[in-house]
């Protein structure tokens, strides 16, 4: 996993906060105050390394929309102060997880010994539950 220190910083111009009602129950306050998160970052302001950037689109899926921007909603919390924060939290997620370069998997096939070794398990195997078969009748 990443350290806080390797993950790079996004300037301030790449992202956008804006503030809007949250959903679901909550009375009167849900329909006066608005502190829902709507957090949006613009993509080709992040100064992210083509491959980190890559994996972060495709990492955040439906969240990235046709211009580029990756839009984090925060509305788990009620306060405006602690739902900002989970949408910054969210973010240093997803890019803690673009970061990690995945590992290149090699493709081996089985040696001949391993090939043997297999068959004559089954071959084992084979005449161990011909044994417990009822005997045949020859006539």
């Amino acid at each position: 996993m990443c350290t806080p220190e390797t993950v790079p910083d996004i300037p301030e111009t790449a992202l956008s906060f804006r503030f809007v009602r949250s959903s679901g129950p909550g009375g009167q306050h849900v329909n006066k105050v608005s502190t829902a998160v709507q957090l949006r970052v613009l993509l080709p302001r992040t100064r992210l390394d083509k491959p980190v950037l890559e994996r972060l689109i495709r990492l955040a899926g439906h969240q990235v929309n046709g211009r580029s921007e990756l839009i984090i909603n925060a509305d788990r919390f009620r306060s405006q102060v602690r739902n900002r924060e989970d949408a910054l939290a969210r973010l240093r997620s997803l890019l803690e997880r673009a970061i990690v370069k995945p590992k290149i998997r090699i493709a081996t096939r089985p040696s001949r010994a391993q090939k043997r070794l297999r068959k004559d398990t089954k071959i084992k195997r084979s005449k161990l539950k011909q044994l417990r078969e009822k005997p045949r009748e020859d006539g």
